[in-house]
């Protein structure tokens, strides 16, 4: 085998394992988005409005150890870099902390089940996923500047994301059928999810290298912003400013619209199984989707792209809306939605990687953790506004989680928040990529920050 083959075996390896940390992450994040509020409802028996109310109080408390990880990420100085010990630190923890959080007493009383999911609930989102999901989203920028490379990680994030989400969709429920369909049923499930969890951080964590250095560290410098400073140039950060909003609104429809998905299928088609039916060829058209991608952002740019995937959804959210009552619809539709899903995927990521080298040229801080954290801060922000605002709408509509027939109200709440939620996301994050030119201003800035390290490359 010669050196160029190595090159690209090395290249493939190594962007399969850094996507392989977003498969681990969305183990317990597509369960928390799926699963948990219906978990809650009908085998907890918890409110579903005091449980969304939970979860959105809570967001708070995770934004803001967000900025505190993401602070915590540029001061990390270690052999293995900024990112990746931490990966390897929180991997076992993370497992666990998901067996707790599907893991409430059943015998306990009304008050001390909300509190073991308030104090679960933080421990998992707040605490542990944060230090084990903000270093990862910092790797991006720290493995390269290439904006095609970046692009290609971004894929390949999306694609073992999305084979995360799917593992979720397909097995999480037979398994739950196989251990009793109980409430410790779910406990079980999420032991063995965890150990896979396990593992993929593991083979993230030594398949990938941090490379990249601020353009003060290339002169020999040391750089540490201050978190004042820091905080500041981010909102002289038009880009950041910009992605921080759609990914706020993004991560709200996935709460939203993910966390309706099983009501959807259950009180809506008529049969709870469908989830995985509706999912599954969402999801496997997304992760086929993936690999045409690049050859898209190569040829339109990431913005055109992203854009084209929010047209798409949009387009199958009408479908399933007005023509989803048979199967051939429900196919069709989720069709539309993977290959949009997988535009939106493959190249929001990237971007926000992107940001990170405006910022450093607008402002000469180069802040991987800080940007990522807010951005998550962002993003948490709207997944918990999304959580409470699915519980209130379920609430409002009537939604009883034993009742064998749900209300009309219930079930035009489990459409708006299915479809008509999802579809005003869509058109507000459209209208904020009229603003987006990074795509075409990238070079320029690249040149300029190598051209300030004396780098001649």
């Amino acid at each position: 085998m010669d050196r160029k083959e190595k090159t690209f075996f090395g290249k493939i390896i190594e962007r399969f394992s850094y996507g392989c940390g977003d498969y681990g992450c969305n183990i317990i994040y597509t369960a928390m988005s799926t699963f948990l509020l219906f978990y809650y409802t009908d085998y907890a028996g918890v409110n579903a409005l005091t449980v969304g109310t939970i979860m959105m109080v809570s967001r708070v408390f995770d934004g803001i150890s967000d900025i505190i990880m993401g602070i915590i990420v540029d001061r990390t100085k270690s052999r293995f870099g900024k990112a990746r010990p931490w990966l390897l630190r929180m991997c076992v923890p993370f497992a666990l902390s998901g067996v707790l959080l599907f893991s409430v007493p059943s015998g306990w009383t009304s008050t001390a089940k909300l509190v073991y999911v308030f104090i679960t609930y933080n421990l998992t989102s707040t605490v542990i996923y944060t230090a084990i999901n903000v270093p990862y989203s910092s790797l991006n920028a720290l493995m390269t500047q290439d904006p095609y490379e970046r692009s290609v990680l971004s894929i390949f994030r999306n694609l073992l994301a999305t084979a995360g989400t799917l593992t979720i969709n397909m097995i999480t429920l037979p398994l739950v059928e196989f251990f009793g369909d109980n409430a410790s049923a779910w406990t079980k499930t999420f032991c063995i999810l965890g150990l896979l969890a396990v593992a993929a951080f593991l083979i993230n964590f030594f398949g990938t290298k941090e490379r990249v250095k601020a353009s003060a560290a290339a002169e020999g410098k040391t750089q540490e912003v201050p978190i004042k400073e820091g905080i500041k140039a981010l909102f002289k950060n038009k880009y950041w400013i910009m992605m921080t909003c759609v990914l706020a609104l993004f991560f709200l429809n996935y709460s939203v619209n993910g966390g309706t998905t099983v009501f959807y299928a259950k009180d809506i088609l008529g049969d709870r199984d469908l989830v995985s039916t509706i999912n599954g060829i969402f999801n496997i058209v997304q992760i086929v989707g993936m690999f045409f991608i690049a050859m898209l952002v190569k040829k339109l740019g990431k913005r055109n792209v992203f854009a084209m995937g929010l047209v798409l959804n949009t387009i199958g959210m009408l479908l399933l809306n007005f023509f989803g009552s048979t199967m051939v619809m429900i196919v069709i539709s989720s069709i539309i939605r993977g290959i949009g899903n997988a535009c939106g995927g493959a190249t929001m990521w990237a971007m926000v990687s992107d940001t990170i080298d405006y910022g450093e040229w607008k402002t000469g801080y180069r802040t991987e953790g800080l940007v990522n954290s807010a951005c998550s801060f962002g993003y948490k922000i709207g997944n918990g506004v999304g959580s409470a605002l699915l519980g209130l709408i379920l609430d409002i509509g009537g939604y009883v989680g034993e009742a064998a027939v749900q209300t009309a109200s219930a079930l035009v709440s489990i459409r708006i928040c299915f479809v008509w939620i999802p579809i005003a996301v869509y058109v507000i994050c459209l209208v904020i990529m009229l603003f987006w030119h990074l795509d075409k201003e990238f070079a320029g800035i690249i040149a300029d920050l190598n051209a300030r390290a004396g780098n001649k490359n």
